[in-house]
């Protein structure tokens, strides 16, 4: 293995950190209860109701991958690449969904796609830094 650079693994312990608050907001949308789902305005709730079951898959797949593949930059594993690429796809996918499938942005505002932008360029730098430890031999 090369040299890993000073700045890797603070790097993959905030993306672990990240990612695993992505986990937590994951669990606390499959676990809203039906008393947290009334204390929803109607246009949030005709949303979270508008969802496929397969954004939902996606949405798992996309942080629990992402979660995953953090720990295996951490962990300086080169597995870590294609879970992260994994997440990558089941962002793509519940991105098509909120957005193909839903007026979440006339619902939530703008803001909504400032976030998702954000957790997307998250995302893919963190594809491209898996890519570039995989290149540079930083992960085994």
């Amino acid at each position: 293995m090369s040299t890993t650079p000073k700045w890797f693994m603070p790097v993959a312990i905030v993306a672990l950190l990240w990612n695993l608050a992505g986990c937590a907001a994951y669990l606390s949308d499959v676990m809203m209860s039906a008393d947290d789902l009334a204390k929803l305005d109607p246009g949030q709730q005709a949303l979270y109701a508008a969802r496929p079951a397969w954004a939902v898959a996606a949405f798992a797949t996309a942080v629990w991958g992402g979660a995953a593949g953090s720990l295996g930059l951490v962990l300086r594993k080169a597995w870590a690449q294609p879970l992260l690429w994994l997440s990558l796809a089941g962002l793509l996918i519940q991105d098509a969904a909120l957005f193909g499938l839903t007026s979440v942005v006339s619902q939530s505002g703008p803001s909504v796609l400032v976030i998702q932008g954000m957790v997307c360029a998250v995302a893919v730098g963190l594809v491209v830094l898996a890519r570039q430890a995989v290149r540079q031999r930083w992960l085994a």
